[in-house]
């Protein structure tokens, strides 16, 4: 989440009369990540939160994740719910931008990641996964291999800034992912941005999913992938096991994991750290003037692509 585009007073009141929440008492800029406009917002009648959808998200694709969302809540998986408006609608404009609102969920995100949080995360995960299969609207993932090289092409001119040498560890790792990567693996609805921020928890139980944004359809096991490494890296960069055996124990208590998919899950460990340094790398070089916004370092997914290159098989992981 993040702030790039300020809301009028006069705009968010004829925005907010559209819907049934009463007026607006409280609203806040939320600073934490890098994609949309958000703010907690406080009304007669509760809390929710507004988005504001900017350039990086296609309005296309808005039907897709309000959509999902409300599919998904209605499965009972902890997560925001779209609210519609008196004509029934969820998506509409505010200061000239797509715009929602969605229902606020209680609950921190864990800055200490314990095997017990990936456990309940990886459980959620399965269930999410699961009741994914029955939401009949597709989204093909916009950040797949096919997407890496030509991000990569926009931003590589600055990679040099970012490290020496960054430029052609980049281009030998594509050279191989292109080239391995499976093309026939177990799919669905996957999250596709599932960082701890993006993960509430009350008294040691998961309480809600945000930010579907990145939501597509895509291999189960490269959301493992994801999870594996923004959950199961420590401070120093060191892979914990312990933790990787949590999360995917869970899960499988759920929805099965293939041998197939365990048996590739070190590359796509390795795809998902090259997409999100990719991603932080372009968003480092390309800051917004203004914004109330952190730019994620694009060198701490360099240090654990860097791990991923160096594992042989899932037992690097703990996994079996």
């Amino acid at each position: 989440m993040a702030v790039y585009t300020e809301v009028s007073n006069d705009d968010l009141e004829r925005f907010v009369a559209e819907y049934d929440i009463g007026q607006v008492t409280s609203i806040k800029g939320i600073a934490e990540g890098v994609e949309n406009s958000n703010y907690l917002m406080q009304t007669e009648t509760g809390t929710f939160i507004l988005t504001i959808y900017e350039k990086r998200v296609k309005p296309q694709d808005l039907p897709f994740f309000l959509g999902l969302m409300d599919h998904l809540a209605a499965a009972g998986i902890p997560c925001p719910t779209p609210i519609h408006g008196k004509d029934g609608q969820a998506l509409r404009q505010v200061s000239g931008k797509p715009a929602a609102i969605v229902s606020f969920l209680d609950g921190v995100w864990p800055k200490g990641r314990t095997p017990s949080h990936c456990a309940e995360l990886g459980k959620a995960v399965a269930r999410m996964h699961v009741a994914g299969s029955g939401f009949e609207m597709r989204r093909p993932n916009d950040l797949r291999v096919t997407a890496w090289r030509p991000l990569f092409d926009s931003c590589r001119d600055g990679a040099e800034q970012v490290m020496p040498g960054l430029e052609t560890e980049i281009a030998a790792e594509l050279d191989h992912l292109e080239k391995m990567w499976p093309t026939d693996l177990p799919e669905g609805v996957i999250h596709a941005d599932l960082f701890p921020d993006n993960v509430f928890f009350l008294g040691g139980k998961l309480s809600g999913i945000i930010d579907f944004y990145f939501a597509c359809n895509d291999w189960f096991a490269y959301e493992i992938a994801i999870c594996l490494n923004a959950w199961c890296f420590e401070p120093d960069h060191q892979f914990n096991v312990t933790k990787a055996k949590h999360l995917l124990s869970a899960y499988r208590r759920v929805r099965p994991f293939s041998d197939a998919e365990l048996a590739v899950l070190p590359l796509l460990a390795r795809g998902a750290a090259m997409r999100f340094l990719l991603t932080r790398l372009y968003d480092w070089l390309n800051r917004v003037d203004g914004a109330l916004v952190r730019p994620k370092d694009p060198l701490e997914y360099f240090t654990k692509l860097k791990f991923h290159q160096g594992v042989t098989g899932p037992s690097a992981y703990g996994l079996d």
